[in-house]
Order: structure tokens, then C-alpha cells, then sequence
């Protein structure tokens, strides 16, 4: 009697430990499979059933013999530094380094973990926005325009709109104020081309990690979660569009019409290979800081995003290849790398991919379709729409078919090896 509940206590706090390590990856920015297969991991280590958990975007089901429990998530953000503890936190109880009373103090300590500081998540924004700003074409005055735009919208953002309202208003009120920043440098005689400065400015609030890991959901087929999180991606995409769009509709009211723009600019100078290979290793690095990848990780992400980059401009310049497969193949290289850099790293392929892919999110698309819809360019406004769903369909082809052909075979193959290894041990 004794024994039988001595195993059903052992079995509630193994699927408490569970849920807890589940519960801190889905809240900041881990994909349902890596959820699922932590608390899995965790569940088999101490000899409980496996199949308890049942996880969605937002939720946790756990059940047991002695045991229910059901949590809403809501996702607060992202912290990829916690994804990583807890993933290594997990490995380290499957080779039995952690008591059950160990692995809660950790998880606790992982869940308590700061995020970035104010200062550094401010500096990487504008470093962010200024590395994109010359990858979109910008000059070096537009860059420093996106600089600064990048550095005021965090500022804002942290102290005046996030802990105040919510992430529809937040994303609305930051696209327009960041918006108005670069529209009134502008006029003042700062940069040379608006939209250039408008799109790198606005990139910190572009949503990497929803988008990202939605995708990797529906290549996972966890449906569901990925289609809510695409969503919730989607939505992100239209404040950011409905805020710039006021800001223009707002100054054409003033000014007598929507000023008008003759579209994205290509500076000679920065278009150069080495300068967009520099500003996409330091803009990716930066965002590295903002979705709270651990601090030894921060040029790996970078070293991802310039590696994707450089492929869609040989795509681009020398193959050919039109915007969306250019888009598809950067993609594919994108993944393959981020897939290295996890194994040689011992880390979650997640950290370095939303790092990678960030570049080739269709941010100009969006600007474009929201200024030609408000300049009344219908024409142009559907044509920049198609083209931005377009390469979102080619990134999300992309991601599936490396993770569901490339990485299979991969996989296959390793274990074809490892099979005639163990034979050839034997004999």
C-alpha cells in the first residue's frame, strides 16, 4: 500500500514538473513539438506515461492516474534565453542530474530570469533598424535616420504603450508614432528616402516569433496552434499597417494630399555585397537581443540572418530568380543553418531560425500595400499584397519542406549509419 502511493506521489510531482517546464516554454516563444517533447522527456524519465499531455497554443492538459490539470497560457512575449534553460534543464533530468525537488528549484530559477536590460533592448531596436534600413536599400543618412526612429520606438514602447495597453494598441500607437518621427525628419531635410527610413524603422515591431513558429507548427502538423499563431501574426502585421496608415492619412488632411512617395530607393554605396552582408549579421544579431536569445548566442543568430541574406541576393542578382524564389531558397539555407548551429551548440533550433529569418519577412510588402491602399492605388496596393502573401507562402514552403523532406532523410540516413556501425560491432 505503502509503495502504491509512494509511486502516485512520485507520479503527481513528475507531471507538476512537467507541466511547469511546459508551461515556461509555450509563454515565451517555443513551438508546440519542443513543448511537448520537453515534458515528455521529463514524463518517461521518471517512468510516467508519456501520453498525459496535450498541448495547444494557449494550454496545457495534463492528466494522470491521481492527477488533472488544465492552465491557460497567455503568451507574454518572448525570452528565448528561458527556452533555452529549460530545454537543457530537461536533458539534465533524463541523465538523472536532478531530483524531483532539484528540477523544481531550477525550473523556478529559469522561470525568474530577468529579461534584457532597458538599455540593451533599446540599442539593439535601433541597431535593428538601422542594419534593415540599409538592407532595403537605404543610404547611410536614411540609416541613421532609421537609427534613431528604431532607438525612440523602444523607448516608447516599453515606458508609454506596452504596460499600459493592449498588444493591438500598443503595435498601432508604436507604427504611428514611429511613423510620424520619420515623417517629420524627413520633411526637416533628414534622409533620402522616406520609405527606405519607414521600413527599417518600423521592423522592431514586425512579429518574428508568432510567424515563425506558426509555420513550424503546420510543418509539425499541430494545425491548430499554428493557424492561431499565423493569426495572431497576421494581426500584428495590420496595426503595424493601420498605424502607418493614419499617420499618412492624418498628414494629408493637413498637408492638402498623402505626400507622395516614388519607392524604395537603392543606395549604390550600401547595395554593395560586403556592406549588406554587414548590416544583416548586425541587424539579425540585434534582433537576437530583442527575442532574449542568451547573450553567447547573439552573432549566431546574426551569422543565420547574413547567411539567408546573401543567398537571396545571389537569387536576386545573379540567378534570375524573381522576390518569392528567392525568398523560398534563402529559406531553405536559412533552416539547413540554423540546423548546424543548434547541434554544434547543443540548442534549440528555434533560437537561431526566427533569428535567420527575420530579413525575408515581407515587411516592405506591407508598408507598400498600406500606402497604396490610403493614395487610393488600388492596382498597386493588390499587386504589393499578392506579392508580400506570395513570399510568405514561399518562406512556409521553405520551412516545410526542410524540416519535413531535408531533415527526414537526414535523419534516416544517420540512423542508417548507426545501424551498420552497431552491425559491424558485433561482428
Amino acid at each position: 500500500m505503502e509503495n502504491e502511493q509512494e509511486k502516485t506521489t512520485i507520479e503527481q510531482q513528475a507531471l507538476e514538473v512537467a507541466t511547469v517546464a511546459g508551461h515556461i516554454l509555450l509563454e515565451n516563444g517555443a513551438e508546440i513539438s519542443r513543448v511537448e517533447e520537453t515534458m515528455e522527456r521529463i514524463a518517461s524519465h521518471y517512468d510516467v506515461d508519456s501520453e498525459n499531455f496535450f498541448v495547444l497554443s494557449n494550454g496545457i492538459f495534463t492528466t494522470g492516474r491521481n492527477f488533472a490539470n488544465v492552465e491557460y497560457i497567455p503568451f507574454k512575449g518572448t525570452q528565448l534565453d528561458k527556452v533555452v534553460a529549460v530545454n537543457q534543464i530537461s536533458r539534465d533530468i533524463e541523465k538523472g542530474r536532478y531530483t524531483l525537488d532539484e528540477a523544481k528549484e531550477a525550473l523556478h530559477m529559469a522561470r525568474t530570469m530577468p529579461p534584457k536590460p532597458f538599455w540593451e533592448q533599446v540599442l539593439a531596436s535601433a541597431l535593428g533598424s538601422a542594419g534593415f534600413c540599409i538592407i532595403f536599400g537605404g543610404s547611410f543618412v536614411d540609416s541613421l535616420v532609421a537609427f534613431v526612429a528604431g532607438f525612440l520606438l523602444y523607448i516608447f514602447v516599453l515606458k508609454a504603450t506596452a504596460p499600459y495597453l493592449s498588444k493591438i494598441f500598443s503595435n498601432i500607437c508604436g507604427a504611428a508614432f514611429v511613423t510620424l518621427f520619420c515623417l517629420l525628419a524627413y520633411r526637416a531635410g533628414f534622409g533620402d528616402n522616406l520609405s527606405n527610413i519607414i521600413i527599417g524603422a518600423v521592423i522592431p515591431l514586425i512579429p518574428g516569433v508568432p510567424f515563425t513558429n506558426g509555420i513550424r507548427d503546420i510543418a509539425n502538423e499541430d494545425y491548430i496552434a499554428g493557424i492561431t499563431r499565423l493569426l495572431d501574426a497576421t494581426m500584428v502585421f495590420f496595426c503595424i499597417a493601420l498605424g502607418v496608415s493614419l499617420v499618412f492619412l492624418i498628414d494629408g488632411r493637413i498637408s492638402g494630399g498623402v505626400i507622395a512617395l516614388e519607392g524604395m530607393g537603392v543606395d549604390r554605396l550600401t547595395a554593395l555585397i560586403p556592406i549588406q552582408l554587414a548590416a544583416a549579421l548586425v541587424g539579425s544579431a540585434a534582433f537576437a537581443v530583442l527575442f532574449g536569445v542568451p547573450r553567447k548566442y547573439y552573432w549566431h543568430g546574426g551569422v543565420c540572418g547574413m547567411i539567408g541574406w546573401v543567398v537571396y541576393l545571389v537569387m536576386l542578382r545573379y540567378a534570375g530568380g524573381s522576390v518569392v524564389e528567392a525568398s523560398g531558397v534563402a529559406t531553405i539555407a536559412v533552416a539547413l543553418t540554423a540546423r548546424e548551429l543548434a547541434v554544434w551548440q547543443r540548442c534549440p533550433m528555434t533560437v537561431f531560425l526566427i533569428c535567420g529569418i527575420f530579413p525575408l519577412v515581407p515587411g516592405a510588402g506591407i508598408y507598400w500595400t498600406s500606402y497604396d491602399v490610403i493614395s487610393g492605388q488600388l492596382h498597386a496596393a493588390l499587386t504589393a499584397g499578392f506579392t508580400a502573401i506570395k513570399v510568405v507562402i514561399a518562406i512556409i514552403f521553405g520551412i516545410v519542406f526542410t524540416t519535413d523532406v531535408i531533415f527526414r532523410l537526414l535523419k534516416a540516413r544517420r540512423k542508417k549509419r548507426l545501424s551498420k556501425l552497431k552491425e559491424s560491432n558485433n561482428l
